[in-house]
């Protein structure tokens, strides 16, 4: 069963169930929503004029959202204020993205690595992570494309890279750093071209945003080919959804945990989002609920 929720946006990103509702990005509107798991009562919940991304909260409460145009990781306070929780641009190498926040505040947030939307050579990027006192540290290099992720209950951090043809998976310490790093699922071979329009024929599958069911398995939306993909430890797809568009996030949420919801336009180009409104957040219903964080 498909279900199309809010619709009518520019392209949505980063969705995120969170106390009883669906939250999401519109990059070109520059807002962040949130709905009931039906749709309704869609509420703006932030407007963030340097294009909203990443999204999720302290243990307080406070929503982290990810201001890519300016590099910035912004924190919402109790008065609906948005502040400059830390800058981030002295440390990526393109436009900040997708992340995940653990239990204790900490926030792992990846970057493009290059110019994406302008058709720069593919360059690989370093993983972030943000402390809740907003000191930025380096985690991991060399990763490409670093987008969406999860933490598993058990203390993973597995990360798509959408230009690597896997999802890498590395051990939290208790100090937030990451160890044991390794390939969770592997797609493709590495590209051998760097040149955007002949590496993209290479990627088997690119891994955007992501999220992790109770049976630990990941959620994968395809960003080149229009799928989401249930995928095991070791690479194996043992479901797939076709929705007859592009799908670039996906999140598992509803009232039982069993609500695939993604987020559906007709491409990634910025040049042809911006000023179209064909964007919309799609539902589907599957067998096994959401895990892990977010």
């Amino acid at each position: 069963m498909t279900n199309e929720v809010p619709d009518g946006f520019s392209y949505l990103e980063c969705p995120r169930w969170h106390e009883g509702r669906i939250w999401f990005a519109d990059f070109y509107t520059h807002r962040v929503y949130s709905s009931l798991e039906d749709g309704g009562d869609l509420r703006v919940e932030a407007e963030v004029p340097q294009q909203p991304s990443g999204l999720g909260w302290l243990p307080d409460g406070r929503l982290l959202v990810v201001s890519m145009r300016d590099a910035r990781l912004l924190r919402r306070e109790p008065d609906g204020s948005l502040v400059t929780h830390t800058d981030l641009s002295a440390y990526v190498t393109g436009h900040p993205n997708d992340l995940v926040v653990d239990a204790q505040g900490r926030a792992y947030v990846g970057n493009f690595g290059f110019d994406l939307m302008n058709g720069a050579v593919v360059a690989p990027a370093n993983l972030l992570r943000v402390d809740p006192d907003g000191t930025v540290t380096v985690v991991a290099e060399d990763l490409w494309f670093p987008n969406g992720s999860v933490i598993t209950d058990d203390g993973v951090l597995l990360v798509d890279e959408t230009f690597g043809n896997r999802v890498t998976a590395f051990d939290i310490a208790a100090d937030g750093s990451l160890t044991n790093r390794r390939v969770w699922a592997q797609f493709g071979e590495p590209l051998t071209e760097r040149e955007l329009e002949k590496a993209l024929p290479e990627i088997a599958v690119a891994p955007d945003g992501c999220c992790l069911d109770a049976e630990g398995a990941l959620w994968v939306a395809d960003g080149i080919g229009g799928r989401l993909l249930r995928v095991r430890e070791g690479g194996e797809i043992n479901d797939e959804i076709q929705p007859g568009t592009g799908v670039f996030a996906c999140m598992l949420g509803g009232a039982d945990g069993r609500t695939l919801f993604a987020c559906a336009a007709p491409d990634f180009n910025e040049h042809a989002r911006k000023d179209a409104r064909e964007a919309s957040l799609l539902a589907f219903r599957v067998g096994v609920p959401r895990a892990g964080r977010p």
